[in-house]
């Protein structure tokens, strides 16, 4: 008899409240249960991110160092060339990665000459055998068409925060700008990874408004990141408190119950994380990293790839193989 947790997309705030706020030890102890059940707790996802264009970014997202109103020490880089491009790729499978993420400080993707190198890029990295993911900001399901037609395996577009607590944080897009670009994503037949950030300033209660509104989508988001704060000198939240490990594993382990089946990725933040830290976080259901050879996460620090595959060692976990699945 197949005891398996059933996925569900009828979650109430009220339902994920109390997950949430369950005693540290039971939630994790619950997480970790539904997390057995769904995949290989000893396999981690290795994802190495890109940033193909650095800064210069029009928005005014509050915790980003790459939007061009802010005065940060962030380089301005222009769209790297397509060959740099898969070359670091290339390194990011040798390493042990088995998803190259590519990341354009964009608006929104326009119908132009970067748009059809950024195609390229993913025809390229495609080729290579790993799985491509994308972030470059608001999408036309045209555009989601023509990337899911070169090969592009998913698409990231973070909620970032609760819709209620949105306008807190950003004023040059709204929260249904990126449902919309999720849903043309979905239409165009890739893969969803869409998470947010804590230590924003928001309340618990947007954190579960956050949650609620990703496990009541008709299809979960197969990869959910979850971001500490990466406090960046110059932006409006530079100084915000550092998240608490504790807040990051409630929130860990309360989106790997209410979405079973997702990637749960341990995203920004782990800089700050110790060992021991990191691992109660995967204790709690995170089964996916970001790394890289630059040891940067788009323009903050960010553990290496020698750093991690120690780590992952040392806890007896290793990196997953790309899946052979039909997205």
């Amino acid at each position: 008899m197949d005891t398996k947790t059933k996925t569900r997309h009828n979650w109430t705030k009220e339902e994920i409240e109390e997950i949430y706020h369950l005693p540290l030890m039971e939630l994790i102890y619950k997480a970790a249960t539904v997390h057995r059940e769904w995949h290989d707790p000893s396999e981690v996802q290795i994802s190495t991110l890109l940033s193909i264009k650095t800064g210069g970014c029009p928005e005014d997202c509050s915790y980003c160092g790459q939007a061009a109103r802010y005065h940060t020490n962030i380089k301005v880089q222009a769209l790297l060339p397509t060959e740099t491009v898969i070359a670091h790729a290339r390194k990011a499978k040798e390493s042990g990665s088995s998803r190259f993420c590519m990341a354009a400080a964009w608006r929104e993707v326009r119908n132009n000459r970067d748009f059809d190198r950024v195609i390229d890029m993913v025809k390229g990295v495609n080729e290579l055998g790993l799985e491509v993911c994308c972030t470059l900001g608001m999408l036309t399901e045209e555009q989601a068409v023509r990337l899911q037609e070169a090969g592009l395996y998913a698409y990231n577009h973070n909620l970032d925060t609760s819709e209620q607590y949105y306008e807190e944080i950003i004023s040059t897009r709204t929260f249904d700008n990126r449902i919309n670009t999720i849903n043309n994503v979905r239409k165009a037949g890739i893969t969803v990874c869409s998470g947010g950030i804590i230590g924003l300033g928001e309340t618990h209660r947007d954190r579960i408004s956050m949650l609620l509104t990703l496990a009541t989508m008709p299809k979960h988001p197969e990869s959910v990141p979850i971001n500490a704060l990466a406090r960046v000198e110059g932006t409006p939240l530079e100084n915000n408190k550092k998240v608490d490990t504790w807040e990051m594993v409630r929130m860990i382990a309360t989106a790997r119950i209410v979405m079973p089946s997702s990637m749960v990725r341990l995203s920004a933040g782990r800089i700050e994380m110790t060992e021991t830290e990191q691992a109660w976080c995967f204790m709690a259901g995170a089964n996916s990293i970001f790394t890289g050879e630059r040891e940067t996460l788009l323009v903050t620090p960010n553990p290496g790839v020698s750093e991690d595959m120690q780590m992952l060692e040392t806890l007896g976990l290793k990196p997953m193989l790309k899946k052979e699945t039909c997205c």
